[in-house]
């Protein structure tokens, strides 16, 4: 995708035919916000707009790599009164997430669950090609082991967004989604992998 603003129509369609579904959500930000410059829609609301909507199942929504600077002293507030599990980076830093990814699966369980996955969840080391990179970020390692953690989820959906490759003249973030993206068709149900 684009922006993280495309996630919110695929995820009002899926709650049409599933109900509210759960999400694992890879990203520097929350997308939480109400507003920016007078507009409810835009990159950093699409969570919130969702779940104004009812499309998100609060107790089955999981947010990886969350970092970043903040003009409030509690961010994750928000998130946590919906009921969402906020796993910021520094709990993720210099350690494989497979463990984590053992309770994600726990908590989502078998109802429809839709992955997105934000480009800057990723250090800008690994991925600089994008409008809002936040250091110390994840690994393309951790990356993989957060998809591959997901493979036989009852998976609805799934999207990349935020690469933006004029930013990065090397085209390793562009390679790096490619390759994202492909990992995460290739755990969606029904998919055969050798």
């Amino acid at each position: 995708g684009g922006d993280h603003t495309i996630t919110y129509p695929i995820l009002q369609a899926l709650a049409a035919k599933h109900g509210p579904v759960g999400l694992v959500h890879v990203d520097a930000h929350t997308d939480t916000g109400d507003t920016a410059l007078g507009e409810s829609i835009y990159h950093g609301t699409p969570f919130r707009r969702c779940v104004e909507e009812q499309l998100l199942d609060g107790s089955r929504v999981v947010q990886i790599g969350i970092r970043g600077s903040s003009y409030d002293p509690d961010p994750y507030k928000y998130c946590r009164e919906q009921g969402f599990r906020v796993v910021p980076a520094e709990e993720c830093w210099l350690k494989s997430l497979e463990p984590l990814m053992g309770e994600v699966r726990e908590q989502v369980g078998d109802k429809p669950v839709y992955i997105s996955f934000d480009i800057d969840g990723l250090d800008p080391a690994y991925a600089p090609g994008t409008g809002t990179p936040e250091i110390a970020g994840l690994t393309p390692a951790q990356a993989l082991e957060i998809i591959c953690g997901c493979k036989g989820l009852n998976i609805v959906g799934c999207d990349l967004v935020e690469v933006a490759p004029m930013y990065d003249v090397s085209g390793n973030t562009a390679l790096l989604g490619a390759n994202l993206l492909f990992e995460m068709l290739c755990v969606l149900p029904g998919v055969k992998t050798l």
